[in-house]
Protein backbone atom coordinates (compact mmCIF):
# COMPACT_ATOMS: atom_id res chain seq x y z
CA UNK A 1 0.00 0.00 0.00
CA UNK A 2 1.70 3.22 -1.31
CA UNK A 3 1.96 5.92 1.63
CA UNK A 4 1.93 9.40 0.14
CA UNK A 5 4.26 11.99 1.95
CA UNK A 6 5.82 9.15 4.58
CA UNK A 7 9.77 10.23 4.48
CA UNK A 8 11.02 8.38 7.03
CA UNK A 9 10.55 4.76 8.37
CA UNK A 10 11.95 4.43 12.29
CA UNK A 11 10.20 0.82 12.60
CA UNK A 12 12.67 -0.80 10.17
CA UNK A 13 15.49 -0.53 12.35
CA UNK A 14 16.63 -3.73 13.59
CA UNK A 15 14.74 -5.43 10.81
CA UNK A 16 16.66 -7.74 8.33
CA UNK A 17 18.13 -5.04 5.14
CA UNK A 18 16.44 -6.81 2.06
CA UNK A 19 12.58 -7.02 3.51
CA UNK A 20 13.04 -3.37 4.72
CA UNK A 21 14.29 -2.00 1.25
CA UNK A 22 10.30 -4.35 0.10
CA UNK A 23 8.52 -2.54 2.72
CA UNK A 24 9.91 0.83 1.75
CA UNK A 25 9.63 -0.30 -2.04
CA UNK A 26 5.79 -1.07 -1.58
CA UNK A 27 5.29 2.26 0.67
CA UNK A 28 6.58 4.44 -1.83
CA UNK A 29 7.29 3.28 -5.24
CA UNK A 30 8.37 6.66 -6.26
CA UNK A 31 11.69 6.40 -4.31
CA UNK A 32 15.19 5.10 -5.60
CA UNK A 33 16.19 2.95 -2.52
CA UNK A 34 20.26 2.96 -1.81
CA UNK A 35 21.42 -0.20 0.48
CA UNK A 36 24.41 0.71 2.15
CA UNK A 37 26.50 -0.33 5.14
CA UNK A 38 26.49 1.84 8.17
CA UNK A 39 29.24 4.47 7.98
CA UNK A 40 29.36 4.38 3.96
CA UNK A 41 29.24 7.53 2.00
CA UNK A 42 26.35 8.57 0.25
CA UNK A 43 26.67 9.09 -3.81
CA UNK A 44 25.83 11.82 -4.75
CA UNK A 45 26.17 13.70 -1.91
CA UNK A 46 23.72 15.68 -0.60
CA UNK A 47 19.86 15.73 -0.30
CA UNK A 48 18.18 14.15 -3.10
CA UNK A 49 14.15 14.36 -2.31
CA UNK A 50 13.92 11.40 -4.67
CA UNK A 51 16.11 8.86 -2.58
CA UNK A 52 16.33 6.92 0.49
CA UNK A 53 18.90 5.42 2.60
CA UNK A 54 18.64 2.36 4.17
CA UNK A 55 22.03 2.08 5.94
CA UNK A 56 22.29 -1.77 7.18
CA UNK A 57 25.35 -3.20 9.92
CA UNK A 58 27.62 -5.28 7.86
CA UNK A 59 28.87 -6.90 10.99
CA UNK A 60 25.62 -8.45 11.72
CA UNK A 61 24.71 -12.15 10.05
CA UNK A 62 21.19 -10.36 9.14
CA UNK A 63 22.45 -7.15 8.02
CA UNK A 64 19.77 -6.09 10.02
CA UNK A 65 18.66 -1.66 9.34
CA UNK A 66 21.42 0.42 11.81
CA UNK A 67 20.26 3.60 11.40
CA UNK A 68 16.47 5.15 10.29
CA UNK A 69 15.56 5.35 6.97
CA UNK A 70 14.60 8.13 5.39
CA UNK A 71 14.17 10.53 2.24
CA UNK A 72 17.52 12.34 1.11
Amino acid sequence: MSVPGKTSWPELVGSPAEPAVQTIHIERPDLKIVLLPVGAAVSPPGFHSTRVCVFYDSHDVHNRVGAIPAVG
